[in-house]
């Protein structure tokens, strides 16, 4: 009997920890580093070479099976507000987390070198933002740059239902036909996951063991803390109430995406697996699923929001600095405009977190006092990021109507 491929990717993930740890304890962890990771590069480089044209095709496609403007308004007002609203929800249990638990107060750290370009890149955020605008859409596709890829392709869309037949049934099934052959291309990618999660995990666990957590354990737990509140109350409660969708049958319909989120840290790597996961477990039609999911893996990061939260109280609190309720809220609202602009910024968790030690007047070296950990928890991040995304797309199919939803309350 064939495993399901969740079971599969989960067993890989146990191996390739085991295999790490045992690599370090005899001694061949390089190994582990410089040729086992390879196995992974390479899964990597299979899901980021389908990630522009499928975002072309499935939007594109989407946006014409939206139809009139009045649907792609209406189905664009309630995809931006779920976006913010859930963010807002994250950072805000962030930030009243940090505040009672107050993990910063009498931790003594070591500060480690802050990796260059940090600085360098602080500034381009307004550039971010205003790039969103291509100048050039084909050079923005070749450079995989996701954000103005998204806008040029919901513009595209939108104006192939303007135009008169026989062009616009032309164009549709043109973009429909190049949106079922990447689907096809992706299904095929992701039969080779579980063999790229091993990989990658045993390559993170050999190089990070386990020393560098004890000195930062109760910011992790911090952050773990209000990562957990939010993905297992928070936006349950969302799915239960708003939607009437079990929580429980629909992490089942993620877990493969969640678990390839973990091992790649990337919401748009792991954006294949979703789009699938939503489409065929969960039920929800193309025509929500490529209309919000590939907006969501760019711009909606409600872990990368609460963890920014966390970890700038938290560096606040080690250096012994007063952050006052109106410096609390600069740093709410700066992690919410952060968090939309951080796809296209090199590095972008924590040049993120160096914008909001700027803004609140943070000397920007104190980031490198939570790197031991970051990579660890960008993992437990991007799963957030991905799990909040798939359940906005399913609230927002429910919402339209849609009768094929297959985890709804029985």
């Amino acid at each position: 009997m064939k495993l399901k491929l969740h079971w599969q990717i989960f067993i890989a993930l146990l191996l390739g920890i085991i295999f790490a740890f045992l690599s370090r304890m005899m001694g061949f962890d390089n190994f582990v580093i410089e040729k086992i990771s390879i196995l992974g590069d390479i899964f990597l480089r299979g899901l980021r070479m389908i990630i522009v044209p499928l975002i072309v095709s499935s939007i594109i496609s989407g946006v014409t099976g939206i139809g009139s403007a009045e649907n792609f308004g209406r189905m664009s007002l309630k995809t931006f507000g779920y976006y913010i609203t859930t963010s807002l929800l994250a950072i805000l249990t962030g930030l009243i987390l940090v505040n009672l638990i107050q993990p910063g107060i009498g931790a003594q750290l070591g500060l480690e070198k802050i990796p260059e370009g940090i600085e360098a890149n602080v500034e381009k955020l307004g550039d971010t933002l205003l790039s969103i605008i291509p100048t050039n859409p084909l050079a923005a596709m070749v450079n995989g740059q996701i954000l103005p890829t998204i806008f040029f392709s919901l513009l595209f869309g939108f104006f192939i239902t303007r135009t008169p037949q026989p062009y616009k049934k032309q164009l549709t099934d043109l973009f429909q036909g190049v949106f079922e052959v990447m689907m096809r291309l992706t299904h095929f990618i992701i039969l080779f996951t579980p063999v790229g999660v091993f990989a990658l995990i045993a390559k993170i666990v050999a190089q990070t063991g386990i020393d560098v957590f004890i000195p930062l354990a109760n910011y992790m737990l911090t952050v773990i803390g209000a990562l957990s509140i939010h993905a297992f109350l928070t936006l349950p409660l969302l799915l239960y109430f708003i939607a009437g969708i079990n929580p429980v049958a629909h992490i089942k319909a993620m877990s493969a995406a969640l678990l390839t989120a973990f091992s790649t840290s990337s919401s748009s790597a792991t954006l294949p697996l979703t789009i699938d996961c939503v489409e065929n477990n969960a039920g929800a039609s193309n025509k929500v699923s490529s209309f919000v999911l590939p907006l969501g893996a760019t711009i909606n990061m409600d872990g990368t929001a609460l963890y920014e939260c966390v970890a700038v109280v938290f560096i606040a609190q080690v250096a012994g600095y007063e952050l006052s309720l109106v410096k609390q809220f600069i740093v709410v609202l700066t992690a919410l405009l952060a968090s939309i602009g951080a796809a296209g910024i090199p590095m972008a968790g924590l040049v993120m977190m160096t914008i909001i030690l700027q803004a609140v007047g943070l000397p920007l070296h104190l980031v490198a006092l939570i790197l031991p950990v970051d990579r660890i928890l960008d993992m437990m991040r991007t799963s957030v990021n991905v799990w909040s995304d798939s359940c906005g797309s399913v609230i927002i199919a429910k919402s339209e109507g849609e009768k094929g939803l297959k985890i709804l309350i029985e």
